[in-house]
């Protein structure tokens, strides 16, 4: 019997745990909130959908009961305040360092030996503060932005080239962030032709700059950060996880000597399979390419260092 905790039950929450219980990626699907009801009444909901849509997965809501997530294989954390129209990742800190701390901290208690998957923003900052403040070793603590960046740049490749969106590989590293995020076109093919002998220069340009602004254009649209593609992207990892699928996954993963990297949670392609993050992939980067990941890099930190400046680590 699998089990996977989605804590919170707001929109990236919800998105994912559905998708979780429609693939069928675990047997049992619990999400907690702290909001009364809120994440009963989305479980009731869609286990009214179990018979049009066929699974056999079971979905459990309970308000702030930890003892319910006990035994879960992998905990899901998309709790915190969402980023609303103008404001930067970076401002959601002071707010959500402290939730995001405490959720770990009581999911750990009934789920020792859980693997955590981090939505929550800022992520690689929030995926840093789990890291350092619940002692677990780092292959059990992974940050989703990479695998939703990445699937956002297939979009726009997929967009440019007016081809299916499954057909095309790329990926985006470094921090999830609109200035910090470096979509890898020089590595980007369609069915195994390089993108860069298929678009101009310009198209590319503009596709990699479509990636970095991907989330603000979507909260900017919507009114409040986007959910479809974040639940799905979570639901992802979680499903390499727990069915030993071994995928590369752009992730938020601690570095240690890594990429020139280190005391950093930060996104790096990664073999995920049921240990967590089972390898690090170190990519060949060009001369700018490196550049970027330091200038990026150096942009978490300074992320970071707000934890210290708010006493959450």
């Amino acid at each position: 019997m699998s089990k996977v905790t989605v804590v919170g039950a707001g929109n990236v929450g919800a998105t994912c745990a559905n998708v979780l219980a429609f693939n069928e990626v675990a047997d049992e699907v619990v999400m907690l909130d702290v909001k009364e009801g809120v994440s009963e009444g989305k479980a009731m909901d869609m286990m009214q959908t179990a018979q049009l849509l066929g699974f056999d997965s079971t979905v459990v809501g309970c308000t702030n009961d930890y003892e319910k997530t006990a035994n879960s294989d992998v905990v899901v954390i998309t709790s915190g305040i969402p980023r609303k129209p103008g404001m930067t990742r970076e401002e959601l800190i002071g707010v959500n360092a402290g939730i995001v701390k405490s959720v770990a901290q009581n999911i750990l208690k009934y789920s020792p030996n859980a693997i955590l998957v981090v939505i929550s923003n800022p992520m690689d900052t929030m995926t840093y503060l789990s890291l350092k403040s619940l002692g677990v070793a780092k292959n059990r603590i992974i940050g989703m932005g990479g695998a939703l960046d990445s699937s956002r740049f297939k979009y726009f490749l997929s967009q440019a080239l007016g081809c299916n969106a499954n057909e095309v590989e790329g990926m985006v590293i470094g921090g999830h962030g609109d200035t910090t995020m470096i979509p890898l076109a020089r590595l980007a093919t369609y069915k195994g032709i390089p993108v860069s002998k298929l678009l101009s220069a310009e198209k590319l340009q503009e596709v990699v700059s479509s990636t970095m602004v991907g989330g603000a254009t979507l909260t900017k649209l919507l009114g409040t950060s986007a959910w479809y593609a974040p639940g799905a992207a979570g639901a992802f990892v979680v499903e390499s996880i727990l069915h030993n699928q071994k995928k590369m996954i752009p992730s938020c993963v601690a570095l240690d000597g890594e990429y020139g990297q280190s005391d950093i949670c930060i996104g790096v392609p990664a073999i995920i399979g049921r240990n967590g993050v089972e390898k690090i992939v170190e990519l060949d980067l060009t001369a700018d390419e490196k550049a970027l990941f330091e200038k990026s890099a150096a942009a978490v930190r300074a992320t970071n260092a707000a934890l210290k400046e708010v006493g959450a680590l």
